[in-house]
């Protein structure tokens, strides 16, 4: 199976789709999404998160492409949409990350946050039982 992203004229991510592929290039399945559909296709990869493979392979564009994404080739990268504007792009995981970092976990008292652009921190959450 080989996976591929159709890029729209901005290189957003406008779908992913499947192709049953022997070609381990992937050439196979490019060609028939260019015969049947046009467009502009790059190869993603489903094992691909943060620039890490979680079968231990080489990672392959440093993140599976998602709808929304958008493809750079000078990263040679997907990266997922930017969710606060205070955030910065990690060059290495082509992730987005909060410029404070996450509260530590602790097992004897959970807390969780989410982030609060207002005062470009975590705020505590409370969750119910």
């Amino acid at each position: 199976m080989a996976h591929f992203a159709e890029l729209d004229n901005s290189s957003k991510v406008i779908r992913v789709v499947v192709t049953d592929n022997d070609d381990p290039n992937g050439d196979e399945g490019y060609q028939w999404l260019i015969e049947n559909f046009g467009g502009t296709w790059i190869k993603t990869s489903y094992n691909t998160f943060g620039n890490i493979h979680n079968g231990g392979g080489e990672p392959f564009r440093k993140n599976y492409a998602g709808i929304g994404y958008t493809y750079d080739p000078v990263r040679d990268a997907f990266i997922p949409p930017k969710q606060f504007e205070s955030w910065i792009l990690n060059e290495e995981t082509c992730l987005w990350e909060a410029p404070v970092p996450y509260p530590a976990f602790d097992d004897e008292n959970p807390r969780y946050y989410e982030w609060n652009e207002d005062i470009l921190n975590w705020e505590e959450i409370q969750v119910s039982e």
